[in-house]
């Protein structure tokens, strides 16, 4: 009786594991068809770096074995993830760049673990490169202030302002909803995931870099298109004033441009504007534009006003929408997070199809 009861009990806790096994298999592959929509067929995935110059720190911090002597630190680079699907189909690569305080992780997963637009567009057969602009994410900075600070006692050489984007200024400011921790109520934002979204905020490490984000990104991007060839370059937010140097850089690699709710306070050069000649320009915003912060009717009233400039020239192709005139409504200011990502994607691919040749 002992023997059939041992036996019972084994039977019944090799039942339960194989369930469990069954159970967690069954909910890895929920999560993968939640986060990436499926398999991914790639021709080619991998990373590197473009723009970085070698400087000579005098102050590079001290090791675990002792100050460590004076040598040379990289700056100035921008990282570079792509994947290039088996089949392509656009020629045309697309360049993602990310805005201020923010890495290329705002083109990756969403924070509620839904699919992003790199791995989107991807699928749709454009070869993708997202980047981490310089003195972000794995870009990098240059700490050699903060330690020439510390060890001369003198403040006089940090930084100005090394700008934290906190979570109660982010909800505002990216149109979330009116007040911390109050959505708008068709807010697309998945706003149950904020502390993971909060989570890919960085500081604007850039200011450790001479020229900081204007004088060092547009050249890496520049630098980009020389390794790569001719895209469609997608800026957000505070990287679109990137475009605006960028076109005059390169006018012969930049195919087109997708502005998104792009900075208004820097405006184009008229050297710039004439660089926007015969290229396809989208400048995109979201919903909510009507909130008093920086980000809504200033900003759209700024980049008007260069779409305006820019078609007053001869060729100049340039288009102003607002995706709730265009039936999507709800959007925040960080439109590749929202619930309806996917179906801005989609917009996107569209106008590209439609204006890219």
């Amino acid at each position: 009786m002992k023997t059939k009861t041992v036996d019972h009990l084994a039977r019944n806790v090799v039942l339960a594991a194989s369930l469990f096994s069954l159970s967690a298999w069954a909910s890895a592959q929920t999560v993968t068809k939640t986060t990436i929509g499926g398999p991914l067929d790639l021709a080619d995935e991998g990373t590197f770096f473009v723009g970085g110059i070698p400087v000579t720190s005098n102050y590079p911090g001290v090791s675990p074995a002792g100050p460590v002597k004076p040598g040379t630190w990289i700056v100035n680079q921008m990282y570079v993830h792509y994947r290039i699907p088996a089949r392509l189909t656009s020629s045309t690569p697309i360049v993602l760049v990310h805005g201020g305080g923010l890495t290329g992780m705002s083109y990756e997963t969403t924070p509620d673990g839904r699919e992003g637009w790199a791995t989107y567009f991807t699928r749709k057969g454009y070869a993708v490169y997202v980047v981490d602009a310089p003195g972000r994410g794995r870009a990098g900075f240059n700490a050699t202030a903060f330690n020439q600070a510390r060890i001369e006692s003198n403040p006089a050489v940090l930084p100005g302002n090394v700008l934290m984007v906190t979570g109660e200024l982010a909800w505002t400011l990216f149109r979330v909803g009116p007040a911390f921790g109050t959505a708008y109520p068709d807010t697309q934002f998945p706003t149950e995931a904020f502390t993971s979204f909060a989570s890919q905020v960085v500081p604007f490490a850039e200011a450790t870099l001479d020229g900081g984000a204007m004088g060092t990104a547009p050249r890496a991007l520049a630098a980009l298109l020389d390794k790569i060839g001719p895209a469609v370059v997608v800026v957000h937010s505070l990287a679109g004033p990137f475009a605006d140097v960028l076109v005059e850089l390169r006018p012969h690699l930049v195919r087109g441009v997708v502005n998104i709710e792009g900075a208004q306070a820097i405006v184009p050069t008229d050297g710039q504007i004439a660089a926007y000649r015969a290229i396809p320009v989208l400048e995109l915003f979201g919903d909510h534009l009507d909130s008093p912060v920086f980000t809504g009717l200033p900003r759209y009233e700024g980049r008007k006003a260069v779409v305006e400039r820019i078609n007053r020239q001869e060729g100049g192709k340039a288009t102003l929408v607002k995706l709730a005139e265009a039936g999507l409504k709800g959007n925040s200011h960080m439109m590749m997070l929202d619930r309806n990502n996917l179906q801005v994607a989609d917009f996107l691919m569209t106008w590209i199809a439609n204006n890219i040749k």
